[in-house]
């Protein structure tokens, strides 16, 4: 078996066992029932970078089941972002003008608490194998599509012949230009980040860009950075998305180490986040003065290129909208 496939095996899904590992006393630290309405996912090298006894750690902060996730919250919904209204084809969103996404699978390496698509009816619309052909048509009928975006969950948790054919599929629709990635697996699952994957992902004549997403500088380790270079060396684009969360980076320096640590391993700030108002997520959400407030301090602080673009999506709007 693939050494990325034990580490995923191995990944901590029962929170005491999680916070024994980072010796640190459950009670008073864990919701149970929070953690049964959704479940918990680490991999184990995520968990290495977290601060040993620290129940206020930033990265355990992402991943620990909360009491507050159980409150009720007015504006916080199931699907936040209008997903469901965007669907053409089953597995296939089509929201903005020249590109459209694929929900490729549910599954991911560690399931974020503030997640967007913690409600997403996965079963009923992620792309399945005998669903392909149908999107595959409707991509190719649409010549204003240039662009294809690959999400989940985290589509780098399919295999390597499942990813390389359907880019190589995607390659063969001539109005298309580039191929995009949205994954979270170079930051938390490194060792997935094969030859072969990448070969896979960037080996067609479509431009191959990856858009990360890690919300902390302390998310960048060794391990980060050479997933990361192998991706480079291949003549991937990269980029990060980042989400503004309460208690993890809602302050200006951890957000300039953010932009500066993961620059220096070949990635550029994309987009900071204000925080998709998905059920049970209200307890990490900043609000808008504040994220206006932060992001000035970040354009002092920080050359252009290191900015990222402070955002909010909004349901059945034709782009993200800028602040």
């Amino acid at each position: 078996m693939d050494a990325w496939k034990v580490e995923l095996a191995e990944a901590f899904t029962d929170p005491k066992r999680l916070l024994s590992f980072l010796e640190i006393d459950p009670d008073g630290a864990l919701a149970d029932d929070a953690a049964l309405n959704f479940p918990v996912r680490v991999t184990r090298s995520f968990a290495g970078r977290m601060r040993k006894g620290d129940g206020l750690d930033p990265l355990l902060r992402q991943v620990l089941p909360a009491s507050d996730e159980l409150l009720a919250a007015p504006g916080f919904a199931t699907d936040p972002v209008g997903d469901r209204n965007a669907a053409a084809r089953r597995g296939l969103l089509h929201k903005y003008t020249g590109r459209v996404l694929l929900v490729t699978t549910g599954a991911c390496a560690v399931n974020c608490r503030y997640c967007f698509r913690r409600g997403f009816p996965y079963q009923d619309q992620q792309l399945t194998r005998s669903a392909e052909p149908t999107v595959l048509a409707y991509i190719a009928g649409d010549e204003s599509i240039e662009e294809v975006i690959l999400s989940g969950g985290d589509p780098l948790l399919l295999g390597d012949r499942r990813i390389g054919r359907l880019v190589a599929s995607l390659a063969q629709i001539r109005h298309l230009s580039r191929i995009r990635i949205h994954s979270r697996v170079p930051v938390v699952l490194p060792s997935r980040i094969t030859d072969a994957l990448v070969t896979a992902f960037a080996g067609t004549r479509l431009d191959p860009v990856m858009v990360i997403h890690a919300n902390h500088p302390n998310e960048c380790d060794r391990s980060v950075g050479e997933a990361l270079e192998r991706l480079r060396r291949a003549g991937v684009t990269l980029l990060n998305q980042a989400v503004l969360l309460r208690g993890v980076n809602d302050d200006a320096a951890t957000l300039a180490a953010l932009s500066e640590r993961f620059f220096g391993a070949g990635v550029l700030p994309y987009y900071l986040h204000l925080l998709d108002r998905a059920l049970g997520t209200a307890h990490f959400e900043v609000s808008e003065p504040r994220a206006l407030t932060l992001h000035e301090q970040l354009r002092r602080r920080l050359p252009g290129y290191l900015v990222p673009r402070l955002v909010r999506e909004e349901a059945g709007q034709p782009y993200k909208t800028l602040l």
